[in-house]
């Protein structure tokens, strides 16, 4: 079965810098994009960084564009989120989620909405103290 379980989170100063994890198994990367979502109390959950293996093709949210940066490892069947610069505004719960999408992504920017996503893991929780 497909399982995502992330990792990482915890408690940060303004300014400082996290990685998050997340370990994928049950399936192959290059037939899914791969990605990272938040969630902060009383908004909706958005899309940070999706990541399409099969073509190399990579999004970013608007408001993380230039701090944080989405990486995968096949080998270690990885995807992370190296996330600097953190800002208050940047505190969430953070989800890796997988949308079956064995196909090159348009213009190589890969969808990255949480309602199309498949699968999802449980979540982990990052605090930006100012």
């Amino acid at each position: 079965e497909v399982q995502l379980v992330e990792s990482g989170g915890g408690l940060v100063q303004a300014g400082g810098s996290l990685r998050l994890s997340c370990a994928a198994s049950g399936f192959t990367f290059d037939d899914y994009v791969i990605g990272w979502f938040r969630q902060a109390p009383g908004k909706e959950r958005e899309g940070v960084s999706c990541i399409n293996s099969s073509d190399g093709s990579i999004y970013y949210a608007d408001s993380v564009k230039g701090r944080f940066t989405i990486s995968s490892d096949h080998a270690k069947n990885t995807v992370y989120l190296q996330m600097t610069s953190l800002k208050p505004d940047d505190t969430a719960v953070y989800y890796c989620a997988a949308d079956y999408w064995p196909y090159y992504s348009i213009n190589r920017s890969p969808s990255c909405q949480a309602n199309g996503m498949d699968y999802w893991g449980k979540g982990t929780l990052v605090t930006v103290s100012s």
